[in-house]
């Protein structure tokens, strides 16, 4: 019996041992074990796809940096949250940049319980009692009568522990918050980690942010992303959450980041998180790991496009040098006119900011912005007679001053007296206002009769425009940004059917320089309206730096639309841009009759009144815009250009050949830089030629 009641007692006491262990060593673990009650699936950022140019050069990268986040459970301890906030101020620093007064009176209340209820009189106080004022009506007359001096009395040490809680409750439950991304020392990273253990929520980790090899170049196309205290965009905050993104997430807010948001963003890393019934994160486990976004590689070659930002802002300095009061910007598209590609889209604005002169990009001009073109568009007019029916190709017109009833005289530059035959393609050369004037009179089916009134057919504009749309001009030309604009439309007055020979010349609807580009494309590539385009390539991402990844989809040419020509017509209207540039009379041979590229071109200048941002009166000021469109080689192109310059000048005694400036300039730095590539080694950025997936052509033609 001793022996049996011995081992009885034995066993006893180790039960009893057992579960003292249970109870009080391991009592809290298998405490929470029992709470767990879910397991929240939640998504992590990846850093965004790079972007490259067309010869593989970095142009926008992604730079890790260190960061320390939080992440709120779903029933946040607001007490505990304050006081892991005051341990990480003590362990980093932290901006009090963004703290709002009204963050700094709740923080007041919370640490001044007894000074906030002295805010309080009694006599509110028992009305308060007596359910005649609500709990939310105390808290507001608190924060209504706390004083600077109050808020005065937070010392900086405070205002850090703020400016972190902050951060802490500005966050969605279970979904890491960033408290810090910016200039985290390596010092602030490893003793946050040290101490994790004793900061629940807090965590350390890599984040990134955009890098931009190239200041202020092409950034307005590029656009912007939004910063992670940001997050997405409150206008789109339903259609993001439909598509897994998160509320603090990152996202393309304009241009070409938000055109491919869904290429760029990446696949995020899903992670597992299990928490008690009191939504506290037990642990943690990575379902899928997450990859980086896709890279683009554009059309742009950023050798040309920094080079000609560079020219237009050396002669927008040179041109203000002088009496050019409304002159305030300049434009240059060049395009492949057999492709589509963008190669260069370069703009500058010139400002007076503080009273010192500065220069801004403002490359999304091209395609935001349209103004008169003028002389540029008459090549639109000669293919619009020939497809209307009313000219044949090599007519003769005479180029004489029409004089109308109860209007000026209207003539050409060249000609302001005599009356002589010119041809389509002289007409072009010398850049005839009266053979586009004619051209147009039998679009409207009117005839002229000297010092008669003008009877056009007001369903001309309609003729004219749906003819010149088959160019580009007058409507989108389909690039892949958004906000994209079509131009103005002139008000059509069926008193004045004159305006449609201000047309014919380019001085009544307004185009955008890109528009202008697309154009004189269809005119080199033979008749072929391509759509722009500014990605080349979608490539698979990889780890190595010092290369780009395989191609998973390649972006192809697509032709929108095929003019309607019999054989010979647009060699007509080509035959009159080459003499432009390379005949003796031609408007733009001193400057390009010596190039060794052979250039074809037409030139322009628009009168108007001046509609630019400067107030009042100056909107009634009379200025010219100049303008030059052409491509080389004129008989195998592979270059299409576009020069825009609005405002250029007041009257003919102040004009400057600024367009031609720049157009020669650029022409020749293209050509440069092609020979430059040629002789040169290939770049480090060694693209992999692997292809994941390719598009099919696509064609959209109308015949």
């Amino acid at each position: 019996m001793n022996m049996l009641f011995f081992v009885v007692f034995l066993l006893f006491s180790a039960l009893i041992f057992r579960l003292g262990i249970v109870q009080i060593v391991q009592g809290e673990d298998y405490q929470r074990k029992i709470e767990r009650t879910e397991d929240v699936t939640v998504n992590t950022s990846v850093p965004r796809g790079k972007i490259y140019d067309r010869d593989g050069e970095i142009v926008v990268d992604n730079v890790p940096q260190n960061a320390i986040t939080y992440t709120r459970s779903s029933s946040p301890d607001t007490e505990e949250m304050m006081q892991t906030a005051e341990k990480l101020a003590q362990l980093i620093e932290k901006e009090t940049d963004q703290v709002t007064e009204r963050d700094m009176k709740d923080f007041w209340i919370g640490k001044n319980e007894e000074k906030a209820k002295a805010k309080v009189t009694a006599a509110e106080w028992t009305a308060y009692e007596n359910d005649e004022l609500l709990e939310e009506d105390i808290y507001d007359l608190q924060l209504e009568r706390i004083t600077e001096g109050d808020l005065k009395g937070l010392s900086a040490a405070e205002l850090e522990v703020l400016a972190i809680y902050r951060e802490f409750t500005s966050g969605y439950a279970q979904t890491p918050q960033i408290v810090k991304n910016e200039n985290v020392t390596d010092v602030e990273y490893a003793v946050v980690s040290e101490n994790l253990s004793s900061l629940p929520g807090v965590n350390t980790t890599t984040d990134w942010e955009r890098s931009y090899s190239y200041d202020n170049t092409l950034k307005t196309v590029l656009g912007n992303i939004s910063s992670s205290k940001e997050g997405l965009p409150k206008e789109m905050v339903d259609y993001y959450l439909a598509h897994d993104y998160s509320r603090n997430d990152r996202v393309g807010k304009s241009y070409l980041e938000y055109q491919y948001e869904n290429v760029l963003r990446g696949q995020k890393t899903k992670m597992k998180n299990i928490t008690d019934k009191s939504g506290n994160v037990l642990d943690s486990e990575i379902i899928t790991e997450g990859q980086r976004g896709k890279d683009l590689v554009l059309t742009i070659d950023m050798d040309l496009q920094t080079a000609l930002e560079q020219i237009i802002e050396e002669e927008l300095k040179k041109a203000k040098s002088g009496y050019h009061p409304f002159l305030d910007r300049a434009f240059v598209t060049m395009m492949d006119p057999n492709t589509g590609e963008v190669l260069a889209m370069a703009g500058k604005k010139y400002e007076v900011v503080d009273g010192k002169a500065e220069i801004f990009d403002f490359a999304l001009g091209n395609m935001t912005t349209s103004y008169a073109m003028g002389s540029a568009v008459k090549g639109a007019t000669v293919l619009t007679g020939y497809m209307t029916g009313v000219n044949e190709p090599g007519e003769y017109m005479v180029d004489e001053p029409l004089k109308f009833a109860g209007t000026n005289p209207k003539s050409s530059w060249f000609n302001r007296g005599g009356a002589f035959g010119i041809s389509d393609t002289y007409a072009l050369m010398r850049s005839s206002n009266v053979y586009m004037f004619k051209t147009a009179m039998k679009i409207g089916g009117a005839s002229y009769v000297p010092n008669r009134s003008l009877d056009i057919d007001i369903d001309a504009f309609t003729t004219m425009r749906n003819y010149f749309s088959q160019f580009g001009l007058g409507v989108k030309t389909g690039i892949d940004l958004p906000g994209e604009q079509a131009g103005y439309k002139g008000i059509i007055d069926e008193t004045e059917p004159g305006k449609l020979l201000d047309f014919a010349i380019g001085q009544f609807d307004t185009y955008t320089p890109l528009q202008l580009a697309q154009y004189v494309s269809t005119i080199a590539n033979g008749g072929y309206r391509m759509q722009p385009r500014l990605v080349k390539e979608i490539r698979e991402p990889i780890s190595e730096t010092n290369k780009i990844g395989p191609i998973a989809k390649e972006i192809e040419p697509t032709v929108l639309n095929t003019l309607d020509l019999e054989p010979g017509w647009i060699e007509r209207v080509q035959e009159g841009f080459r003499l432009v540039a390379q005949a003796s009379e031609g408007t733009a041979s001193s400057y390009f009759g010596n190039a060794p590229y052979k250039m074809a071109a037409k030139t322009g200048t628009a009168e108007g009144v001046y509609d630019g941002p400067l107030k009042e009166p100056n909107k009634h000021e009379m200025t010219w815009n100049v303008t030059l469109v052409g491509y080389a080689p004129y008989d195998n192109p592979e270059v299409a250009m576009a020069v825009v310059v609005p405002w250029a000048y007041e009257d003919s005694s102040s004009s400057i050949p600024i367009n031609h400036y720049i157009g020669r300039r650029a022409m020749d730095k293209y050509f440069e830089l092609k020979e430059q590539k040629v002789n040169e080694k290939p770049t480090e950025a060694v693209i992999d030629q692997d292809i994941v997936t390719k598009t099919e052509t696509t064609k959209l033609e109308n015949e």
